[in-house]
């Protein structure tokens, strides 16, 4: 007989019976009611009373249990289910802070041992320095050579390639590379903003002092060593600038080990240098101790052997020893111990863009780290194996990404092996043209869509950079990202969307047609949310061809988002998109478009501070407090980064002239676009520190906030914010609930300046706000009051405006319920401006 139990989770389980405890008695549940009750669990956690009473008529095997007693049990049951996750989360947190302890005990004993190298190199050095000064009167010829011949870098001789000369270089390698990644021969430092814990990326260091450029990366992953070295080998795979690996010969080792010959093509970042490769020798081992070793190097200097000569466009890059230790961890999944260890050639590139050749934190971050993560993603996918985003499986959006950064690294670098010819230039070297009518590249548009083969038959790409100073490259490509109507033609998505599918595409030279509003789509965030992919839906109203008027279809762009963290230091920004078919299927031929901007700033390797799109905070408050304009702009205004712009289009090839002079002027209206965001963002725009002045008579905006609220309060005697806090006055000011517009006191007013709903109100950005008069935004009733009434602003000191509409930037009514105008007084209590608060606004 079963009686009411409490709802405690005590429950004991013993020789098949379930027993529960009420009074001091314990109650028995026979095997079948309980495996009848966990069916029920299963299908329904939680039923109401109603579902408990139906379940007992169903199940006659539960006609002798009342429904308070069944939910009793159903509550039991989901506590237990609730610990049980509950306990099996804390074991997974506390096996990955058991083998993160591990990988920071092995961290501190590599420190300690680089310390003590140190502290012996320092008394060596400090006694060579004694006696080198003694030796300093020493001024004759012989002594004088001797010191110079000391600093020449010897010449090593050729290296030799035969099979037993490469298993010797090989284990040379083995060694140098275990010292670099567990032992002090490279002096590492921790990479600025890497905080380790359970839920980090891992450890990530970058090298201080040495050759070429290096970083470290040690982190823990859920797969098993071999399968991490699977994918590792597997470059292309997840290192996004890698182009082709090619394994050109393979040998096998005594002790189990394989020795392969490897020839290496990475893609040029930008399209002012040319691409680097390498040529390399990579072995795999496994240690004593059962860890498994991929290390690779250089064979720039070998004879008796394979050889791989130059190759046209690029440039022969040296691998010092790298490579990747992978140790099983208890529990599951792999430790692993990531070095890069690259020179560059930074000496075959503008001086200008050296740095991107000589920053270790950009290795870190375009590679270690990029290791890193696609292994956790992939983890992740294995675990996780559910579709996402567009009934789409992690791992298919995750070759989609890839497929979208190949192409676009295809267009910036243009290789003449993949079809690619330069056009003539028009007489200005600023835009750079690329014709491709190759089979290979035109795989997907020649494919048949519903029936009808598709007319392009070829692609042309327009290309340029540009140097870009004083605004942080994450800040540009979230500008650039939300508000694309601000430097695109929507005439030219169309077009481009149009030519990737079936029937002619030619609308080059048609008349603008009506758009609507862009809506962004998420489809996938990576694991660390570096990087994310969306869809980008703008409503198509048709367009005009030949004055007629042709048929409206929405426009589908693929994107692809990264580095708009911006904390992440020394991080290249990339936004890539594509137009698509809206079924979205797999095959469909994909041209990439899109901005790379990467940081050029000398001192990339060391910390900066925070900086973010949002007004207030961008120019008052950081990650600790409040911080003054002036020292956030005083850091980024020496700030120098490159942005590529590559732009594909599809098209039929005997409209290639036409084609190439749309694509020339579209680029050059897209660089004019970006420089004039890029101007706006700069905080100079609103900073008055040392090397830059504000435009005249334009305070930095924490000044304005300030005498708005003090007009506000002067004229209408209260406050206009009711509660500040520990919030800016700037701040509290861009998060007002009602929309706050100044507006100039010329013959035609135009708006300076608006808060986050003025902006919304306006739909508007704070670019292009001052292309905005005050008259525009009313109508004809509402320009007459307003200009009647304009005089009163100005000799009384404000108006209240009964409700009434008004009018966006795009042609939308809004109502207002009420509005307040007042003059603003600066401190010498002259008229600044006029501010304007609409009360309760609304689209209609």
């Amino acid at each position: 007989m079963a009686v009411t139990s409490s709802s405690s989770c005590k429950e004991l389980s013993g020789g098949g019976m379930k027993m529960q405890m009420d009074n001091g008695k314990y109650v028995r549940y026979t095997p079948e009611q309980v495996e009848a009750l966990e069916r029920l669990y299963h299908e329904c956690p939680k039923p109401s009373s109603m579902r408990r009473q139906q379940l007992i008529r169903e199940c006659p095997i539960l006609s002798n249990i009342e429904p308070k007693q069944i939910k009793v049990w159903f509550q039991n049951r989901r506590c237990r289910e609730k610990q049980r996750k509950e306990a099996s989360r804390l074991q997974t947190v506390n096996r990955k802070l058991t083998a993160m302890n591990k990988l920071l005990m092995e961290e501190n004993d590599r420190l300690q041992k680089q310390v003590s190298h140190l502290v012996y190199e320092n008394s060596y050095f400090r006694q060579q320095t004694q006696n080198t000064t003694l030796a300093t009167t020493d001024t004759s010829c012989e002594s004088v050579v001797t010191s110079g011949q000391h600093h020449l870098t010897p010449q090593h001789p050729p290296r030799d390639a035969s099979p037993a000369g490469l298993l010797s270089i090989a284990e040379e390698t083995l060694a140098e590379f275990l010292s670099k990644a567990t032992g002090t021969a490279v002096e590492w430092v921790q990479l600025p903003g890497m905080k380790p814990g359970p839920d980090s990326i891992g450890i990530v260091a970058i090298s201080h002092g040495c050759t070429g450029v290096a970083a470290r990366a040690c982190g823990l992953v859920g797969l098993e060593p071999t399968r991490v070295s699977e994918i590792l080998k597997d470059r292309p795979s997840w290192f996004r600038n890698c182009r082709s690996v090619d394994v050109l010969n393979v040998l096998s080792t005594g002790n189990g080990g394989t020795i392969e010959l490897l020839y290496m093509q990475l893609y040029a970042p930008t399209t002012l240098a040319p691409a680097r490769d390498f040529w390399l020798l990579r072995y795999t081992s496994v240690l004593e101790d059962g860890s498994l070793v991929v290390c690779e190097r250089s064979l720039n200097n070998t004879q008796n052997g394979p050889s791989m000569p130059p190759v046209q466009n690029f440039v022969r890059a040296e691998m010092l020893p790298s490579g990747y230790l992978i140790r099983p961890c208890e529990g599951g999944g792999s430790i692993i111990h990531i070095v890069d260890h690259m020179d560059l050639e930074p000496w075959n590139v503008p001086e200008v863009l050296r740095p991107l050749y000589e920053s270790s934190t950009l290795l870190a971050q375009k590679t270690t780290m990029a290791a890193l993560r696609n292994l956790r993603q992939i983890s992740q996918e294995v675990s996780q194996p559910n579709t996402n985003g567009w009934g789409r499986r992690p791992a298919a959006l995750r070759a989609l990404s890839q497929r979208l950064s190949k192409g676009f690294n295809e267009a910036v670098n243009g290789f003449t092996d993949e079809g690619w010819s330069i056009l003539e230039s028009d007489g200005v070297d600023d835009v750079t043209l690329l014709v491709n009518s190759s089979p290979g590249k035109m795989m997907g548009a020649n494919l048949y869509a519903n029936g009808v083969p598709s007319m392009s038959n070829a692609v042309l790409c327009a290309k340029a950079s540009m140097l870009l100073q004083n605004v942080p490259p994450a800040i540009l490509l979230r500008f650039l990202r939300e508000h694309r109507s601000e430097w695109a033609d929507r005439s030219i998505d169309a077009y481009s969307a149009a030519a990737i599918k079936a029937g002619p595409c030619g609308m080059i030279g048609s008349r603008a047609g009506s758009f609507g509003d862009q809506v962004i789509l998420p489809l996938a965030h990576t694991i660390e949310h570096e990087e994310f992919m969306e869809v980008i839906k703008i409503e198509n109203m048709g367009h005009y061809r030949d004055d007629m008027m042709m048929p409206a279809a929405d426009i589908f762009l693929l994107q692809l988002c990264s580095g708009v963290d911006e904390n992440a230091v020394g991080t290249c920004a990339e936004l890539v998109f594509a137009p698509i078919d809206a079924s979205f299927s797999d095959d469909a031929p994909i041209l990439p478009s899109g901005f790379r901007i990467i940081p050029l700033d000398s001192h990339m390797d060391a910390p900066s501070p925070n900086r973010t799109l949002d007004l207030a905070s961008a120019l008052e408050v950081g990650p600790t407090g409040n911080r003054s304009s002036g020292d956030i702009a005083g850091h980024c205004g020496s700030t120098k980064s490159v942005m590529t712009i590559a732009f594909q289009f599809a098209f039929e090839i005997h409209l290639q002239d036409n084609v190439a002079s749309m694509a020339r002027q579209y680029i050059r209206s897209i660089i004019a676009s970006v420089q004039r965001v890029a101007l706006a963002l700069s905080p100079s725009r609103f900073g008055s520190h040392a090397g830059f002045r504000p435009p005249p008579g334009t305070p930095e905006a924490q000044t304005l906030a300030g005498w708005i609220c003090q007009s506000y309060r002067c004229y209408l005697g209260v406050e206009l914010l009711k509660s500040e806090g520990s919030e800016s006055i700037l701040k509290s000011l861009w998060h007002h609930s009602d929309a706050i517009l100044c507006c100039s006191l010329k013959a035609l007013p135009v708006f300076t300046f608006a808060n986050q709903a003025g902006l919304d109100m306006l739909e508007t950005t704070l670019v292009a706000l001052q292309d905005i008069t005050l008259e525009k935004i009313f109508d004809d009733n509402g320009r007459k009051i307003l200009f009647t009434e304009f005089p009163q602003i100005m000799q009384q000191g404000f108006m209240c405006l009964q409700g009434g509409i008004c009018m966006s930037s795009m042609g939308r009514p809004i109502s207002y319920e009420r509005a307040v105008a007042w003059k603003v007084l600066n401190e010498e209590e002259t008229a600044h401006c006029i501010c304007f608060m609409f009360i309760n606004w609304s689209f209609v």
